[in-house]
This record gives structure tokens, sequence and C-alpha cells, in this order.
């Protein structure tokens, strides 16, 4: 028997992470994140490309592998916050790299039942990556490498990731940014982090990126802009009485401040009202950088008719005009709620004139029977309207479907001998 083989240390892990027990997984996650910062520390230490999607692998199964909703939360905010154990912002960044690339190979095998866990892993993993690029200061070149990853791995035409994993991050991406960022990104730093996205949806070929763009990026930006308004305007005025509040969320929360619960039992339109910070944005700018992209020549033309609708919203918004004042609230909520209200004005009115021609008609004629409506409502008539009697006889009921003359009669009809019958039968009749 020859020696047995020593695996690497990333195999090993991988093989523990993917376990059947739960103890052996946490375990593993735990001597992983030892593991990551013992290693990244020395000067010639750190991973390769090829030994963290093999990390990856692994984490990705402990995660397929967990079951119960807080289990799944808690497993899913631990892996996210490996990021922070990577000393380097290179480290990190391949870091992250993989984890898309994990996702982008892995999303065709989930099945529905887990699909839930591993959005929220998503949502997780990004909001830790903007955590971390928080902690340096939003620094512009940090800033730059991240969004050019995000953009290389997710929306670039060349990255083969499933719509899936694309819908979701251009979903989530304002709401983690807002909940991260909120308190302190300046409206120029905003639009650098959304510049990405603006380049995006001007050369894309996906109808579904550009819809999944307009509209969780740039209409949320106009659907939030009476709120970014009302919190700026409540800044100033704090900070003209001197009052310099922290508003900053607890460490550790990834879903932001913590809802008060006396709110909790007022409905959706109480959780709108008493919505926490928004991104503040300069919407003559942000139109400015879209119709740069948008008025190009290589920029498709559905596109371009899609962004310019969006670039009028966004100029009326610079000059103090909010698009939702002359809607109504029901109307502004579904789309296509105005062509639904014009189309119920129109039938309400040809409704209007049925019921009063029918009232009319009921006045003079006599109530039917309940027999006689149920025959009618069977046979599709309507039952407020009387019908005629065949042949002028008062029974009740739809009037019997004539037989069809059996063949013999026929042939008798052919050979002249019926319409004798008929007229003997005739002259019977005036006798």
């Amino acid at each position: 028997m020859g020696p047995r083989v020593q695996l690497p240390p990333e195999i090993q892990l991988a093989q523990r992470l993917a376990g059947n027990e739960q103890v052996t997984r946490d375990r593993a996650v735990r001597k992983l994140r030892k593991y990551i910062v013992a290693r990244t520390q020395r000067a010639e230490g750190g991973f390769s490309h090829d030994e963290l999607l093999k990390v990856w692998k692994g984490l990705f199964y402990c995660m397929w592998m967990q079951d119960k909703p807080l289990l799944q939360e808690e497993l899913g905010r631990t892996i996210s916050q490996l990021i922070h154990a990577f000393q380097t912002p290179e480290a990190q960044h391949l870091f992250l790299q993989t984890f898309w690339q994990t996702m982008n190979r892995e999303w065709m095998g989930i099945d529905r039942l887990r699909l839930d866990k591993f959005y929220m892993l998503m949502r997780m993993v990004l909001h830790e990556s903007l955590k971390a690029l928080k902690t340096r200061g939003w620094d512009e070149r940090q800033t730059e490498q991240l969004l050019e990853l995000l953009m290389t791995e997710i929306l670039h035409p060349d990255s083969q990731a499933p719509n899936g994993v694309k819908s979701h991050f251009i979903e989530i991406f304002l709401e983690e940014l807002t909940k991260v960022g909120a308190h302190e990104l300046t409206a120029d730093q905003n639009l650098r982090l959304i510049g990405p996205f603006c380049t995006v949806a001007a050369r894309t070929q996906d109808s579904l990126v550009l819809h999944n763009i307009t509209r969780g990026i740039f209409e949320a930006i106009v659907e939030q802009a009476p709120l970014a308004i009302e919190d700026l305007m409540k800044e100033l005025v704090e900070e003209r009485d001197g009052d310099t509040p922290s508003r900053e969320p607890p460490e550790g929360s990834v879903s932001g401040a913590e809802p008060d619960p006396g709110k909790e039992q007022g409905g959706d339109d109480d959780e709108e009202d008493s919505a926490g910070p928004v991104l503040q944005f300069d919407y003559e700018a942000v139109a400015n950088r879209l119709f740069e992209m948008a008025s190009r020549r290589d920029t498709p033309p559905q596109n371009r008719k899609r962004l310019y609708k969006v670039i009028r919203k966004l100029q009326a918004l610079s000059e103090g005009l909010f698009p939702e004042d002359d809607i109504p609230e029901k109307a502004y909520r579904n789309p296509r709620g105005g062509r639904r209200v014009r189309m119920k004005k129109r039938l309400s009115e040809s409704q209007l004139q049925n019921k009063t021609g029918r009232a009319a008609e009921e006045a003079s004629c006599p109530d039917p029977s309940p027999a006689s409506v149920r025959r009618r409502r069977s046979a599709g008539a309507d039952p407020a309207m009387p019908r005629e009697q065949p042949g002028g006889r008062g029974r009740r009921g739809a009037p019997r479907r004539r037989r069809r003359p059996w063949a013999g009669a026929r042939a008798k009809a052919a050979d002249g001998q019926a319409p004798k019958a008929k007229r003997k039968r005739a002259l019977e009749g005036q006798k």
C-alpha cells in the first residue's frame, strides 16, 4: 500500500464545509476564517484564483446543506463577513470575484426551494463589500475597481451571468448602497457609483437588462426624490439649529435601522412615510450623464427612447417639478393605472346606457318566473329580458328544436310525393 497523498488545505476545508453534519460545517467555517487571517498576514502569502474557487465551492455547498431560516441567515452573515478577514484590497477583490463566478456557475443547478437563501447570500455579500469600501473612506480608486469587478462579472455581455443573478443584483444595489452610505455619501459620489449602470443601459442589447436598470436604478431615484429632498431639508434645519444627531445604524445590522414596533401596525402607507434616509443625487447631473450616453451614435434606438423618458423626468425634478403631483396615488403606484381609469370611465358610460334601457323594458314586461329565469340563464340569454315564444303559443321555457326528417322522408320529398301530402293536410285544416 502506497503512502497517503496529503491534500492541500483548501481542498480539505472545502470537503469539511460540504459535510453532512452541521457541527462539522460550523467548525470548518471557523477554521477557514483563522486560516485566511494567518495566510494573508504573510508578505509571501495570499490565495490564488483557483484556490479561492475551491474555497467558494465548499462555502456554496455549506449554504446548500443549511436548513432553517434563522440558521441560514446566521450562516450567510458569517460567510459574507469573511471578506474582512483579508488584509489587502486586492485579496478582497479576488474573494469577491470568485464568489460571483461561483454563483454564475452554480446558479442553474439551484432548485426553487433554495433560491431564497442564495438571494439572501448575494445581498449580504454585496452589503459587506460596500461596507469594506466604506472603511477606506470611499476611496475613488477602490470604488472604481469594485464597480469594474461587478460590471465585468455580472452585467458584461461576456460574463455568462444568468438572468436571475443580473436581475437580483440590479434590484438590490441601490438598497444596499442606501443602507451603507446614505448618511455620508455626497451627490457626486453617488453619481460616480451609478455611472457604470448608465454605460450598460446605453450599450446593452439585452432588453431585460435595460428594463431592470431603468426600473431598479433610474426610476427608483425619481420615486425617492420627495424623500431625498425632505431628508435634505431636515439636515439643513438640524445644522442651522446646531444639532448633529447620530443616525448611524448599529454595527452588524444588515438591514439598517431597526423598525419602530409602534409603527409596524400602520400598514404599507405608514412604512412608506416612515422610510429612513435616502441617497442624495444631483438630478441635473444625472440627466446630463444619461443624455451623454444615450445620444451617441452606437446607442440602440430602443435604448435611446427608453432613456430619454427617464431624462425628461430627471430634468423636471431638477426644475422642482415632481411627476407624481399630477397623477393620483393609486394610478402612480400602478404604471398602467391611467389607462385603466380611462377604460373604466368609458365602460361606465356604456353600462349606464344599457342599464337604463333594461330598466325601461323591465317596467313594461311582467316579472318572469324563477324557472324560466334559470332556463334562460342556462341558454345564455339575459334573465331580465322576456323571450318571445315560438308560434305565438304560451308555452314555458325555450322552444324545442325541430327534429330532422328521416331518410325515407327525404327520399319521398325527392320523388315529389311529400308536397301532395302537405297540400292534403292544408285542405283538411281549412275544412
